[in-house]
C-alpha cells in the first residue's frame, strides 16, 4: 500500500486562475525551494477548468501546468482529478493521475488506513454521475473540438463569475452519507466541498481559493495552514 510521507502537502481546490494566484505562488515556492516537500497531493479542482485532448483550455493556465511538469521529475506527485480538472494523464505524464472512476486510493499514514479521493464520487446522485461519464469521454470531447473555443470562452467567463466560498449547510448528514462507503477507512481525506472541517474520521480539506490554506502531515497528523 502507498505511504503517505511526512510533511506531505495536501492541494485542493485552487480554482486558479479564475480564484487568485495563491496556487501558482504556491508552485512557484516549491520549485525554488522556499516550501520543501517530498510529497504533493494535488486534491482535484486546482485548475477553475482543464481537461486532456484540447491544447486551447491550457493557454489559460500554461504557467501553473509547466511548474508542474517540471515539479513532477523531481518530486512524487499524486493528482486527484476533480470536477473541473479532468482527463489529465497526457498532460502530466509524470504523475500519479488518479482519474474519478478509480478514486478513492487507499494509502497508509502511521498504522492507519487512508482513503484519499476528491470528493465528488458519493451521494452525488445518477445525474451527476451520468454527466461525469459524458464529460470525460474522449470521443466527445474529439467531437466538440469544432467548437471549442467558443464553448470554452463561454464556460470559463461563467466559472470566472461563480462565487465558490460558502458554508455547507446540513454538511454533517452529507458526510455521513459519504463515510457509508468507506467502512474499512479509518481515515477519510476529501475535497470538493471547501469547507476546511474534520468530522470524526472524516477530513474536508480546505480550500485553497476559499481559506487560503493547505494540509501538512506534522509528526504524523493532518494539519491545516498557510504557506
Amino acid at each position: 500500500m502507498l505511504e503517505i510521507k511526512e510533511k506531505a502537502i495536501f492541494i485542493a481546490d485552487s480554482h486558479y486562475p479564475h480564484h487568485g494566484n495563491a496556487f501558482l505562488e504556491l508552485l512557484k515556492k516549491l520549485e525554488s525551494g522556499e516550501v520543501e516537500t517530498s510529497q504533493l497531493f494535488l486534491m482535484g479542482d486546482n485548475f477553475d477548468l482543464l481537461f486532456g485532448y484540447n491544447d486551447y483550455i491550457q493557454t489559460f493556465s500554461h504557467e501553473a501546468i509547466v511548474l508542474l511538469q517540471t515539479l513532477s521529475k523531481k518530486m512524487e506527485i499524486h493528482y486527484f482529478e476533480g470536477n473541473h480538472d479532468f482527463c489529465l494523464k497526457d498532460i502530466f505524464t509524470n504523475m500519479n493521475v488518479y482519474s474519478r472512476d478509480v478514486q478513492p486510493i487507499m494509502f497508509k499514514l502511521g498504522d492507519k488506513k487512508v482513503a484519499i479521493s476528491h470528493g465528488d464520487k458519493y451521494a452525488a446522485g445518477f445525474g451527476y454521475d451520468f454527466y461525469c461519464k459524458l464529460l470525460r469521454n474522449k470521443t466527445m470531447l474529439t467531437l466538440l473540438k469544432p467548437f471549442e473555443k467558443a464553448i470554452i470562452d463561454d464556460r470559463m467567463r461563467k466559472l470566472s463569475q461563480k462565487n465558490i466560498c460558502h458554508t455547507f449547510k446540513g454538511f454533517e448528514k452529507r458526510v455521513e452519507e459519504i463515510l457509508k462507503h468507506y467502512q474499512d477507512a479509518d481515515l477519510v481525506i476529501e475535497g470538493h466541498f471547501h469547507q476546511s472541517r474534520i468530522i470524526g474520521k472524516y477530513i474536508s480539506l480546505p480550500s485553497l481559493a476559499c481559506q487560503g490554506m493547505v494540509a501538512v502531515i506534522e509528526e504524523g497528523k493532518m494539519v491545516f495552514k498557510a504557506l
